[in-house]
């Protein structure tokens, strides 16, 4: 069932977000201070969505161009390392509509979202096993090297998962991330990346990670 509009803060960022993905932030601005130390909390979420015109950190008086689909992010964790700055870690849950956007104190936006149809469960096809084997072939190589860029468990059956995953690491412009992150069906996104990934020869091997 989808949800009504209601609200919801956000997270701007020249990074596309993917539902289930891995994101890392360093964080040093008072209003996201404060939002992470809530969420950290209480366990709500904010919605982290792509800038298209605008900057990160605040500016009195500017305004930031959003795009329209962005994805919800749950804290995981943080760390503190220096006075004022956290590290913090977060994972991508579901996608949303963003319908319009304000400005709040400190500058924290604050979104009317939308939540939009999660990837309904769908087999892997017989086509799409050359990309999720090379997914998962570049896993174990860089979990060798005590790299995890992604998150477990490592669903390398569903064609979503494996979409996403490709679409966050894959050497493309944060536009073409966008318009990836914003297909509704799993399997049509992966097509799109097997696609590119055939047409750059990183099938026939793992080193597209590395």
């Amino acid at each position: 069932m989808i949800e009504d509009v209601h609200e919801l803060p956000l997270f701007p960022l020249r990074t596309v977000l993917f539902p289930g993905g891995l994101l890392a932030l360093r964080v040093f601005e008072a209003r996201y201070m404060d939002l992470v130390t809530r969420c950290l909390k209480t366990g709500e979420e904010f919605g982290v969505v792509l800038i298209l015109d605008g900057n990160e950190v605040h500016e009195p008086g500017t305004t930031v161009r959003l795009a329209a689909v962005g994805c919800r992010a749950r804290v995981l964790d943080v760390d503190m390392q220096q006075p004022g700055l956290l590290q913090v870690r977060c994972k991508g849950g579901g996608r949303f509509m963003l319908h319009s956007h304000a400005q709040g104190a400190l500058g924290l936006q604050t979104g009317r979202i939308q939540a939009t149809v999660d990837d309904l469960p769908a087999v892997l096809d017989a086509r799409h096993v050359a990309a999720a084997m090379a997914l998962g072939r570049a896993i174990a190589a860089l979990d060798a090297q005590g790299q995890k860029p992604f998150l477990p468990p490592y669903r390398l059956d569903l064609p979503g998962w494996v979409a996403n995953r490709w679409a966050e690491v894959l050497p493309i412009g944060q536009l073409a991330r966008q318009r990836l992150m914003e297909l509704p069906d799993g399997t049509q996104r992966l097509d799109v990346v097997q696609r590119y990934l055939r047409q750059h020869g990183i099938l026939d091997g793992a080193h597209a990670l590395q």
